[in-house]
């Protein structure tokens, strides 16, 4: 019935707008009852398919691209290097480590891809750290015994809370010659204690050299 219903409200559209020109018209067609010219079979095949072209004032609908799947490219050490395919031009690289805790729980993500044009920033990064992560505690990152810097939270998800950082060529190359880094989080509810999460830098530079390098 909403078929019907539908069919019937585009038929009577697309008459409003003809219905003069098509009395005054003389065609080899049949007259019908309302006055109405239609050629051999175009009334059935119209009533069939419905109008060949859009009707003004309905959205016609647009096809959806298929999101493009991450891949991991290449492995070094304790670092992967994640790419995302682009159309037409280079897959886009970051470097990508899954961080764990003692039990090897994931508990947090450190990505890091390449900068040109930032000025003294060589290098962005994302570190994830879960929910339930006291925000007005910045996050902390610091290498080895080296003195910690701390980052403001940008957002947060369903999937988590995250800080995007920005690194200067000093802290990149800290970290290419380092053993471990260490990310610091403060959980919401034990305001009072750290939890310290390890990030190994085995395969730091070979990533790095293999993660893309994006313009500003």
């Amino acid at each position: 019935m909403t078929k019907t219903l539908l069919n019937l409200s585009l038929t009577a559209l697309l008459a409003l707008s003809t219905a003069a020109g098509a009395q005054e018209t003389t065609t080899d067609g049949e007259v019908t009852t309302d006055g109405q010219t239609t050629t051999d079979g175009a009334a059935a095949a119209g009533d069939a398919d419905g109008p060949s072209a859009p009707v003004a004032g309905l959205d016609t609908g647009r096809e959806i691209a298929e999101e493009s799947q991450a891949y991991i490219k290449e492995t070094h050490d304790d670092w992967s290097v994640r790419c995302f395919p682009t159309e037409g031009g280079e897959d886009m690289c970051q470097m990508y480590q899954l961080l764990t805790e003692s039990e090897g729980n994931p508990v947090a993500e450190f990505t890091l891809y390449r900068l040109e044009g930032a000025g003294n920033i060589v290098a962005g990064a994302t570190i994830a750290v879960p929910l339930g992560t006291l925000l007005t505690e910045e996050v902390k990152l610091s290498v080895d015994d080296g003195k910690a810097k701390s980052y403001a939270y940008s957002f947060c998800t369903m999937g988590g809370c995250f800080a995007r950082i920005g690194l200067t060529g000093p802290e990149v190359e800290a970290l290419k010659k380092g053993a471990q880094a260490q990310i610091e989080i403060v959980p919401a509810q034990a305001p009072d204690q750290n939890v310290s999460i390890d990030v190994s830098l085995s395969g730091f530079t070979a990533a790095y050299n293999a993660a893309s390098t994006l313009d500003k």
